[in-house]
């Protein structure tokens, strides 16, 4: 027994975390914006924010200063002054030059940032994921979590390049502009952007409130019209077999018009917002303005010129905001969404500095009652007892708690009342990991990964290819992977589909003999594989778990009768346990099982088990 040797920070309870240190938990738990702002400047981002808070500053220098220069080169081109012209030419050449160089920097800098942040972010958001219970997987739709893990994610990557960078650039263009109008020219000159600026500013807080809960409803809107492509997709035989066509194209084409009304929602604020008309008032102001002073004698045409060139670079930040700052308030919304999943607590922890040992097997629930989510209790009170290397099979009606009470063997779920303890120890002072590796899962409904057969066998582990077959020979499998065409390199497609139900079933048996268990539990397993195959595999199974725990959830007599303990499971509750022998006695429960099941007696039943 020892105790892991990982170093983890304190955090909120999980299942799984890297091996590196999460750096975001404090910023996730006060919120989206500080949350953005960590990854922002998290290791060397800052210095990229940095550079490009610079190159921007610099670029929108260098556009003002061409304005000024440019009005320079016509007033003493129209004062008959050409001495000094092909030096205006050569400036104007280098700023010119310079500002699309920079500018050019400056966008390779900010993509490389907001690539980072898109990066750093989606590790996040899975490995949260993966570190989330059972019990929340339960109560998501895939498709809504498909959704925000590729375009809420995505959305940050937007928010950085090119949305910020523009705003940032935007108020620069707009700022420093009025700064060269206050340094080089009249200041009564400064009344018309000035005014602009904050018209502008006002209108634009103003739409900000408006399109925020519009993208919020897009958002929401994207989510449930994926989930219904997920969920229609996955499930796309149940729908072509029950001829359901017609009633998944209503159910997803209503969600896709919710999202384009979202959209068309969004497109009438947009028109109504009113800068881009104040900028137009402004410019002939602006001119209106400067031309009176040129009356006046204040000003030349070169002045005007110059004038009007500054003017006119707040057309930049003008035109951007219709668009920039609803990408940012899109991906605002799409942080939250993206928070209110790694913020919700989960039920289990890891418990990295828990006990880790070989387990020798022993099972004993004492007292153990849960429920899911809070409803009504699935078990009731349940106590009973294993040794190490014995069989025990958990029979009952449907609905009686049967896959349930195995679940709770390995901690998917955490009983809500009394506690399992394997060797004498509670199952939550265990490290999670090194309990749940040492105990093997095999379904009914087998998931296999879409990739290749030896790869699923091998799931999780560095093995060879003697190794996989030795595995798939004592499931029974390696027959008939031998026989197509790419043997063990065989690809499976989603979810196996590529295999009938019984080769699924014995590549998952693979698998599970594969991890050398110290506690196997069998759902099932064998309901898809004929009778000859069953045997054959039941005595494999039979072999390779000597000293081994197993548990079987079955209604086969075959597989039954030569389990050490049954365990008979009515509503939740334990109502008989014991040898087969013994329950066809005394259990009216178990009888009506095998009853019903066989439609003979119970004294045919005693007397025939072994033909059944």
């Amino acid at each position: 027994m020892k105790k892991n040797s990982k170093s983890f920070n304190s955090s909120p309870l999980v299942e799984f975390s890297p091996e590196t240190k999460d750096r975001f938990i404090k910023a996730r738990q006060k919120g989206t914006r500080q949350w953005i702002l960590a990854h922002l400047f998290y290791k060397s981002n800052k210095y990229y924010i940095f550079t490009v808070f610079l190159l921007t500053i610099l670029t929108v220098n260098l556009t003002s200063a061409s304005m000024i220069v440019l009005g320079m080169a016509i007033s003493e081109f129209l004062d008959g002054n050409n001495s000094n012209l092909m030096f205006y030419v050569i400036v104007i050449l280098i700023l010119g030059v310079s500002g699309p160089v920079l500018r050019l920097v400056n966008s390779a800098l900010r993509e490389i940032l907001a690539q980072r942040l898109e990066r750093d972010v989606r590790k996040e958001f899975f490995a949260n994921l993966l570190g989330k219970s059972q019990s929340f997987h339960d109560q998501q739709k895939i498709g809504e979590i498909m959704a925000r893990t590729t375009d809420d994610v995505r959305m940050l990557n937007f928010m950085v390049s090119p949305a910020l960078s523009l705003i940032l650039e935007s108020f620069t263009a707009m700022i420093i502009p009025i700064i060269y109008v206050a340094i080089f020219f009249p200041a009564q000159l400064l009344i018309v952007p000035i005014i602009f600026v904050i018209t502008f500013l006002y209108a634009l807080k103003d739409y900000i409130h408006k399109i925020g809960p519009v993208t919020g409803i897009m958002r929401a809107e994207f989510g449930q019209m994926n989930a219904v492509l997920n969920e229609t997709l996955t499930g796309i035989e149940v729908v072509k077999g029950n001829t359901q066509e017609d009633a998944e194209l209503k159910k997803y084409f209503g969600k896709a018009k919710r999202y384009r009304d979202a959209f068309v929602k969004q497109g009438y604020i947009q028109a109504k917002y009113l800068p881009l008309l104040l900028f137009a008032i402004t410019i002939t102001f602006g001119l209106a303005h400067s031309i009176y002073l040129y009356t006046q004698g204040v000003m030349s045409i070169g002045q005007i010129i110059a004038y009007l060139g500054l003017i006119g670079l707040l057309r930049f930040p003008t035109f951007i905001s219709i668009f920039v700052f609803a990408i940012v308030r899109m991906a605002i919304t799409s942080s939250q969404r993206l928070l209110n999943f790694m913020n919700e607590e989960t039920d289990i922890d890891e418990n990295p500095e828990g006990v880790e040992k070989l387990l020798d097997g022993a099972i004993k629930f004492e007292n153990v009652s849960f429920s899911y989510d809070k409803g009504s209790s699935v078990l009731k009170n349940i106590s009973f007892e294993i040794k190490p290397g014995q069989t025990v099979a958990i029979v009952g009606t449907t609905g009686s708690g049967k896959t349930t009470l195995t679940k709770l063997i390995s901690r998917l779920y955490d009983v809500n009342e009394g506690k399992i303890l394997i060797d004498n120890i509670d199952v939550r002072e265990y490290a999670l990991e090194s309990l749940r590796s040492q105990i093997s899962y095999i379904e009914q409904d087998v998931f296999l990964f879409s990739t290749t057969i030896f790869e699923n066998i091998a799931f999780g582990r560095v093995s060879s290819m003697e190794e996989i077959e030795e595995a798939a020979k004592q499931a029974q499998a390696n027959q008939f992977i031998s026989e197509l065409p790419n043997g063990y390199n065989s690809e499976v497609g989603e979810r196996g589909v590529q295999l009938s139900g019984g080769e699924r079933q014995r590549v998952a048996i693979a698998r599970a003999f594969l991890t050398d268990p110290r506690i196997l539990i069998l759902d099932d397993s064998t309901s898809a594989i004929d009778s000859a195959t069953e045997d054959k595999i039941q005595r494999a199974i039979h072999n390779i778990l000597k000293n081994r725990t197993t548990l079987i959830i079955t209604h086969r007599l075959s597989q039954i009768r030569w389990a050490d303990l049954i365990i008979v499971l009515r509503s939740g509750e334990i109502v008989a346990q014991g040898t087969h022998e013994d329950l066809l006695k005394t259990s009216d429960e178990y009888q009506k099982i095998f009853i019903k099941k066989f439609d003979i007696s119970v004294d045919q039943l005693l007397k025939e088990g072994e033909k059944v």
